[in-house]
């Protein structure tokens, strides 16, 4: 259901939503839920059509486009990721290499951090330090969320770094792109320590509720030279050590996978969705939930009630859709959203 009736908007204001105006032409007033979900559309590379949008779950209202509606100009080239402080989410645009920081209840703009090579990820330390990953450099920007500028970088060479997860003081990364390791940086002295072997393309990490880390392999790109055995691996955070390996052994996509609130079941999507608990001895071998035709893409679990949201990319060139499930894999929604659809952050007060 597209919210582009402005009637609409001002009977829905008296609701959960509040209203804004702005005089600007170019911008569109925008009402923003109390909860909802952004969902990062990725857009194709080098076509600059990234975009936001935002969803309600209660009303089942979707608003795309909501970076460009609220600013008045385009999200940039290939939108990767969304981190949330505070009051402000901060969209890492790789290919246009920088973060865009918005006000989280009106998607306006507050700032943006450059001087990033393709920036990926980013994780916060506290309010004056974040870590940022990068494809191509090698290295982890530190940045400042609050001054949007970058303060130092850990040489991390010859790795590429990708999703970043803190564990008391330590911080962990994949080396994804044509890359098998894990590094272990010191968040107090910000020193890479300790490298982990792992199946090829490291492309997904989660963290379990015991602090295990738990690592999707992707196997490498098809065609490439850099290919190999992939999987599901375990590790233990507190020796660095490899206590679990799951081999995979079809050709099917493994794109993506998250971890649930309570943090003991585990879904990962290899063509079709599959869910395991941590303390489970093997993989499951049948789907939790068919993809059929759909091209599953990636997940989203929301933290208040275990709704699953499951995006299909389509053929990448189209826009993407988007399917919402309850716990017991009943449909609840469907609406299309923008070009590939690559991850889901969930707003809650």
């Amino acid at each position: 259901m597209k919210l582009n009736n402005y009637f609409i908007f001002l009977l829905l204001f008296f609701g959960s939503f509040s209203c804004m105006k702005n005089n600007n032409p170019n911008i569109e007033d925008i009402l923003i839920p109390q909860n909802g979900v952004f969902i990062v559309c990725e857009g194709n590379f080098n076509y600059s059509n990234a975009s936001l949008s935002f969803y309600e779950p209660n009303s089942k209202l979707i608003e795309n486009l909501v970076f460009l509606k609220a600013n008045g100009k385009p999200l940039g080239d290939v939108a990767q990721s969304i981190s949330i402080k505070n009051n402000t989410a901060y969209i890492s645009i790789n290919n246009s290499g920088k973060i865009y920081a918005i006000d989280i209840n009106d998607f306006k703009l507050k700032g943006k951090i450059t001087e990033l090579s393709s920036p990926r990820y980013m994780v916060f330390v506290s309010d004056e330090k974040a870590y940022v990953s990068d494809m191509y450099s090698k290295c982890i920007n530190i940045v400042n969320p609050n001054t949007f500028t970058k303060t130092a970088s850990i040489d991390i060479s010859p790795n590429n770094s990708e999703q970043l997860i803190i564990v008391n003081d330590l911080l962990f990364t994949n080396s994804w792109s044509y890359d098998d390791k894990i590094l272990v940086i010191n968040t107090n002295t910000d020193k890479l320590i300790n490298t982990i072997q792992v199946l090829v393309q490291p492309r997904k990490m989660v963290l379990d509720k015991e602090n295990k880390l738990w690592v999707l392999c992707d196997g490498g790109f098809e065609g490439s030279s850099f290919v190999g055995e992939r999987g599901i691996m375990r590790i233990n955070t507190a020796t660095s050590t490899v206590e679990k390996t799951f081999i995979i052994n079809n050709n099917f996509p493994l794109v993506d996978m998250q971890i649930n609130n309570s943090k003991d079941i585990i879904y990962f999507i290899n063509k079709d969705v599959y869910r395991f608990s941590i303390t489970d001895s093997s993989l499951p071998q049948t789907p939790y939930l068919f993809a059929e035709n759909k091209n599953f893409y990636a997940l989203g679990i929301d933290p208040t009630n275990s709704d699953l949201y499951v995006s299909d990319a389509c053929d990448y060139m189209q826009n993407g859709v988007i399917y919402r499930y309850n716990s017991n894999k009943e449909p609840l929604d469907s609406f299309k959203v923008g070009i590939i659809p690559n991850s889901f952050v969930f707003k809650t007060n």
